[in-house]
């Protein structure tokens, strides 16, 4: 039966892209460079500050400028974690459901502890999480099954009762490999190239609304009725 949900932190539970685009916006201006399409940045969001960077300044992670261009990115990020940061449409009903429902749900996610912590705590959610596993806090993370299999631990459920939700092949494939169902969350940060039938996720969602009833239809199949 359903036991718990994991869910990706950018792109799946949070729309983190508008900050994001806003820091590098003001970085390319300062910079001499004119503005880039923002949907060419919310598309690398899943590939972190070196994709999003790469794309906007056209620069080469090994350039020589880019570490201190990073840097200062990392650090204006910082500084306003979640001033345009808000959960999808549907996930807080989500979340109200699976509080409910006392069914436990976690965060497993290839962003930093240094972000990641207080990107929930601004967003009122660090108190309702049951898990959040970060990369710096494994020896392996994602796609390795590691820090899924952490975070049912941390919860106290068993994986093959967990659901895992994700926009990036690395979230289904550490799923899978944790043995769990998994859901890829399409209306996240993905590429224009990026093939999502590819990845033989158990389901997938065009919009975060329909996470709540397909995960209500399986709790209700799978509870045994008295």
């Amino acid at each position: 039966m359903l036991s718990g949900v994991l869910f990706d932190l950018d792109g799946t539970l949070l729309d983190t892209a508008e900050d994001f685009v806003q820091i590098i916006q003001t970085m390319l201006q300062e910079h001499g460079k004119p503005a880039v399409d923002a949907a060419l940045i919310r598309a690398q969001v899943s590939d972190g500050s070196i994709g999003m960077l790469s794309t906007a300044f056209a620069l080469s992670a090994q350039d020589s400028a880019f570490a201190a261009l990073r840097e200062d990115f990392l650090q204006r990020y910082e500084q306003g974690l979640a001033r345009h940061t808000r959960p999808f449409p549907g996930i807080s009903e989500l979340l109200d459901w699976l509080d409910a429902e006392g069914l436990p749900w976690g965060v497993v996610t290839n962003k930093m502890s240094r972000f990641s912590i207080p990107l929930l705590e601004q967003t009122g959610l660090a108190s309702r999480c049951a898990s959040l596993v970060c990369p710096d806090q494994v020896s392996r993370g994602k796609p390795d099954p590691e820090s899924a299999l952490k975070a049912c631990s941390e919860m106290g459920i068993a994986p093959s009762g967990c659901v895992f939700v994700g926009d990036h092949l690395r979230d289904i494939q550490a799923g899978q490999a944790a043995g769990m169902a998994t859901i890829a969350a399409l209306y996240g940060y993905l590429p224009a190239t990026e093939d999502p039938i590819a990845w033989q996720a158990t389901h997938s969602v065009q919009h975060a609304s329909e996470l709540l009833p397909w995960l209500q239809q399986r709790h209700q199949t799978e509870t045994p009725h008295v």
